[in-house]
């Protein structure tokens, strides 16, 4: 660690106003190699635990089972009837791997579809309605950005302050802006930002920037400085992403909460999608708000006191985080080795261990997020999300893990290879299609006998399997409809009954589509991992911009090319086979106009005038959205210009004495002797005395000496005394 940095990160009160006095919090890494410290905690089973959850868990484990069963031997029927085969076996465990994924989800969903229609998803004594519950403790409304657009950052911190303000309780939050920007403009502007927004808010004693000069462990690490620093002084975080938005009481009742379990360690809410534009957002906003609170009631119903962590707009404990939370650093180079990417689930479970419960509230509305606007926007942040699930694979070991914490694992893991297991069934079965392809079948022999003998791939056996199959797929879209139908605001609010049930037609057919190219992405992001390419770590674009034909052409002309390919293998084989192969082979030969079509802001309004993939929050917005639309007119501004760089960071202090002040007053002390040496800053101060002009010398230095410089008291100085 460089001095600027070791500095920064203990800067005194005095030396920071931007942030209040410091209250350490320890947070040691956890080894997970030994059992926790649960320092006296009962591990199993907690207070908060819903009563006979065995039961609810066998009903989903033991369904998905004789499902899966049941599966293989029809699926046995249709390849391994006349005697095993290679092929038939390899495709055997295929199936098998694929038909208990689907079919756990499908049991989870059946679980989820009663919790809805009974108006569940609560638990720890929270309410819909009513009057709220008084507050007694303290909470951080923690915001982390990197790299983000501060106005659209601070639009949507604004609407949950306002939110706060009006249930009267606000006195019992404070805000904290947790930066890991390394854009030196864009640093300039958040603390611009952040003087406007305490500025407006009279925030003078609740409202914090922080911005740490070396961004280590990424948001894991951002969060666990704060905790180091700040923590003790709160009982409880509320973590947030840069594109969150929370309704006030929805933080206030599941707060009181917290304060009124003492051995909950983590509430998360169900974050809906809004303020989608392109047909691809839409999409996503329609998909999670009608199929998600059926998948959420789901795993809740079933989670109980082990549920899971999706990393933002969930209530943690301080204590908790602090005491089980810390991250260790994997074995290893990346991207197996090295910190935790998805770390989420991982602090979920080591909470969890520590004795904590970690419980989820789907019943509760508020919560808000948006969507990346394309389907390439979706394959970067996947990538990186690809990465850090698989590297849970070294985190399965985990001594004093609980079975269900393993479960979360495993599922994150298998959300990603089950992609090129899929593809790996398709070519298997395009072999073993090929091998049958030379066989005639016999249905009855020479022998006299009551029963067929089956071929080994019998067309019959295999539709019956495909329409159970898809069935099991297809359901959880039926049950979805079907709540929707009791709910009817959000029936009303998705334009009832008849274009509620046009979109999800619409939804499923162009999501169809579409599901081979993604299959497609996130086998090639397994395989570079496995391949050892590390994903890095980017700034996720929000912004809905018009991207080029020949664009998107260069991006997708590969899957174009695989589904001629394929295409061509299975016409050789048989028409039956191509036939049979047609929605994915359309999907995949159709890459290019469908990724254009899906990036496409007219063709999602379009459909929203038509009526088509409403949603409730969009026709009838809840007030905090009317909040955030009403401080948002900047950020629209931005998201019709979304190439428009933030104002140069010199020229911002230059101009504006009050953000140059402020600016050097959260400046860290200079540099002691024999602290580390940071290079960027002395080179970046040797080109500052050298240039004739400030053009000259922003011409010259990098964006990491940039950056040092700004961190220093004599860079500053130099900066001012230089000609424009």
């Amino acid at each position: 660690m460089d001095a600027v940095t070791e500095l920064s990160s203990h800067a005194t009160p005095e030396a920071a106003p931007f942030l209040p006095p410091e209250a350490p919090l320890a947070m040691k890494p956890q080894n997970l190699q030994q059992p926790p410290d649960r320092h006296g905690r009962s591990f199993d089973p907690l207070p908060t635990t819903p009563s006979f959850l065995w039961a609810r868990r066998l009903f989903v484990f033991g369904g998905a089972m004789l499902l899966t069963g049941y599966g293989i031997y029809r699926i046995n029927q249709v390849f391994n009837s006349l005697g095993v085969s290679a092929l038939g076996v390899i495709i055997l465990i295929l199936f098998a791997i694929l038909a208990f994924w689907i079919a756990l989800s499908f049991m989870s969903c059946l679980g989820g579809f009663v919790s809805l229609i009974r108006r569940g998803g609560l638990g720890l004594g929270i309410h819909r309605t009513g009057p709220l519950p008084e507050l007694k403790n303290r909470t951080a409304v923690l915001m982390p950005t990197y790299n983000e657009d501060p106005t659209r950052v601070l639009a949507g911190l604004r609407a949950i302050h306002d939110s706060i303000l009006a249930t009267g309780q606000i006195d019992a939050f404070d805000f904290f802006i947790l930066s890991d920007t390394t854009n030196p403009d864009v640093w300039v502007q958040e603390e611009r930002a952040f003087l406007e927004f305490r500025k407006a808010t009279n925030g003078e004693k609740r409202v914090f920037y922080r911005r740490r000069h070396k961004n280590t462990d990424r948001k894991a690490g951002n969060l666990g400085d704060w905790v180091t620093r700040f923590g003790a002084s709160y009982q409880q975080m509320l973590t947030l992403d840069a594109d969150s938005v929370m309704d006030g009481s929805l933080i206030v009742r599941i707060t009181a909460a917290m304060e009124q379990h003492e051995g909950v360690g983590l509430i998360q809410t169900l974050p809906v999608i809004v303020g989608g534009r392109t047909l691809f957002a839409r999409m996503q906003q329609f998909a999670g708000r009608v199929y998600g609170p059926l998948i959420a009631h789901g795993i809740a119903w079933w989670h109980g006191s082990e549920g899971n962590y999706w990393g933002h707009n969930a209530v943690i404990r301080t204590q908790a985080f602090a005491e089980q939370a810390g991250l260790p650093h994997l074995k290893g180079r990346p991207p197996f080795g090295g910190h935790i990417l998805s770390h989420d689930f991982v602090e979920a479970a080591l909470m969890r261990r520590g004795g904590w419960a970690i419980h989820m509230v789907p019943g509760l509305f508020g919560s808000y997020e948006e969507s990346p606007p394309s389907l390439t926007d979706v394959a970067i942040r996947d990538r990186r999300w690809c990465q850090g699930n698989l590297q849970h694979s070294k985190i399965l070991g985990t001594k004093g893990m609980h079975w269900v914490s393993r479960v979360h694992m495993l599922t994150g893991i298998g959300s990603y290879i089950m992609s090129p297991l899929w593809l790996l069934f398709l070519l298997f079965g395009i072999l073993i299609s090929l091998q049958s392809h030379f066989y005639h079948p016999e249905y009855f022999g020479s022998t006299p006998t009551l029963y067929p003998h089956w071929p080994r791939v019998d067309p019959v056996q295999a539709k019956l399997v495909f329409i159970g199959t898809m069935g099991i797929l297809l359901a959880p879209k039926a049950l979805a409809f079907i709540a929707m139908l009791f709910d009817r605001a959000a029936l009303k609010g998705s334009g009832g009954v008849f274009r509620l049930a046009v979109s999800i037609v619409l939804e499923t057919l162009i999501g169809g589509l579409i599901a081979p190219i993604a299959m497609l992405i996130q086998t090639s992001g397994v395989i570079s991992i496995l391949l050892g390419r590390d994903s890095g770590w980017n700034a996720q674009n929000r912004d809905d911009g018009r991207v080029s034909l020949k664009d998107v052409a260069h991006g997708y002309w590969i899957y174009t090319m695989f589904g001629l390919l394929l295409a061509v293998a299975a016409w050789s084989v048989s028409q039956a086979l191509f036939l049979w192969m047609t929605p994915v082979l359309l999907g995949l030969v159709l890459a290019i106009p469908l990724a254009a079509l899906t990036a496409s802001r007219d063709v999602g309004l379009g459909l929203r005038r038509a009526g088509l993939l409403l949603i409730e929050e969009e026709t009838a917005p809840p007030p905090i959205l009317q909040l955030a639309a009403a401080n948002d007119a900047a950020r629209e501004r931005a998201a019709h210009a979304p190439d428009a760089p933030p104002e140069e960071a010199f020229a911002a202090l230059r101009e504006n004495a009050a953000l140059l002040n402020a600016h050097e007053g959260a400046l860290p002390p200079a540099r002691s002797p024999g602290s580390p040496i940071d290079p960027h800053l002395l080179v970046g101060l040797l080109k500052l005395r050298e240039a004739p002009s400030l053009q000259i010398a922003l011409e010259r230095l990098s964006r990491q000496e940039k950056a040092a410089v700004l961190g220093s008291a004599e860079g500053l100085a130099l900066m001012e005394k230089l000609a424009a």
